[in-house]
C-alpha cells in the first residue's frame, strides 16, 4: 500500500515567545444525539454543542479576558451545524470558522485532524489552541493531540488551569490520582479537563448579539489548500460500520417487611442472579 503523504505547511514556531498572547483557538464538534437507520447525520434537529467543548471554550474566554486576546471557535462538518458555531459567538468567542466541503465528510479523527491543522495554519499566528477532552459521540480523544503534533506544538492533555509566567504558562493537569504542573512554551494546544469550569448561560443579548449581528465564516478544501486524498473516507484508515444508541433495561423491585427482612430478600435476590 502507497503510504500518503500528510504534509501541511510549515511555520516557524521554534523559540518563538509572546509577551502578551493574542489569539487563542478553540476546537468544538457538534456531536450527534441521535442515530438515525441510515446512519449519523448531524443537523440542528440531531446535534448538540459537544459538552466536553464547553469547559475549553470556558476556559479561552477567562484566558482571553486575563490576556487581552481574540477567541476563534472552529469547528467541522455539514453547514446545518454552523448552529454551535453561533452558541459559541453567544458565549463571547471573537470569530467563528466551520470547515465545510463534500470532501471532509466520513472523516475519522486523522482526517479530521488534518483539516483542523490545515485551518490552524490558515489561522496563525496563535498561542493558544484548545479542545475538549474527547467528545460525547465517538469519545477517542484522539484528535487534540493528534492536531498538535501536526502543527509541531506541544501539548498537554487533561488541563484543569492555565497561568502565565513570563513568557511561559504553567498548566495544571489532572491523570488519573496524580496533579501534575507543566511549563509550556507558545504556541500550544491543550485538552481540557471536563471538571474545569464551564461557561455561564448565555444572556438573551448575547443571543441577539450573535445571530444578528454576527457571522459564521465557511471554508472549504480550497481556502486550506488541502488534497482531497487526505480528507474523508480517502484519507480515513479507519471507518465508522454503524450507530445505534444502547437501549438499558431496568427493572424495580420494592422490598417490603422489617428492614433486616429486606435486606435478607436482596441477598437473596444477589445470590439468585448470580453476582455473588
Amino acid at each position: 500500500m502507497k503510504k500518503r503523504d500528510r504534509t501541511l505547511p510549515q511555520r516557524e514556531t521554534k523559540g518563538r515567545r509572546s509577551p502578551r498572547p493574542g489569539h487563542i483557538v478553540v476546537c468544538v464538534k457538534a456531536v450527534v444525539t441521535k442515530a438515525p437507520a441510515n446512519g449519523a447525520v448531524r443537523s440542528a434537529e440531531t446535534a448538540v454543542l459537544n459538552p466536553f467543548d464547553r469547559p475549553a471554550l470556558a476556559m479561552a474566554l477567562s484566558l482571553a479576558k486575563d490576556w487581552g486576546a481574540e477567541v476563534t471557535t472552529l469547528s467541522m462538518g455539514p453547514e446545518s451545524v454552523a448552529f454551535t458555531l453561533f452558541e459559541t459567538l453567544a458565549m463571547g468567542a471573537t470569530r467563528g470558522i466551520l470547515l465545510s466541503d463534500p470532501g471532509l465528510a466520513d472523516s475519522d479523527t486523522l482526517a479530521t485532524s488534518t483539516a483542523l491543522a490545515a485551518a490552524l495554519k490558515k489561522l496563525a499566528p496563535f498561542d493558544l489552541v484548545l479542545f475538549g477532552a474527547r467528545t460525547a459521540d465517538s469519545d477517542t480523544g484522539q484528535v487534540g493531540p493528534q492536531t498538535a503534533v501536526m502543527c509541531d506544538i506541544p501539548a498537554v492533555t487533561g488541563a484543569l488551569s492555565v497561568k502565565k509566567k513570563g513568557a511561559l504558562i504553567r498548566v495544571e493537569r489532572i491523570i488519573d490520582e496524580f496533579r501534575e504542573v507543566y511549563e509550556m512554551e507558545l504556541p500550544a494546544a491543550l485538552t481540557v479537563h471536563p471538571s474545569a469550569p464551564k461557561p455561564p448561560d448565555i444572556p438573551l443579548a448575547g443571543l441577539e448579539d450573535a445571530f444578528e449581528k454576527r457571522h459564521v465564516e465557511f471554508w472549504n478544501l480550497d481556502d486550506l489548500a488541502l488534497k482531497s486524498e487526505l480528507t474523508g473516507k480517502a484519507g480515513s484508515p479507519t471507518a465508522v460500520l454503524s450507530m445505534s444508541r444502547v437501549i438499558r433495561e431496568r427493572k424495580c423491585r420494592f422490598l417490603a417487611g422489617t428492614v433486616e427482612e429486606q435486606a435478607e430478600a436482596l441477598l437473596s435476590h444477589i445470590r439468585e442472579s448470580g453476582h455473588i
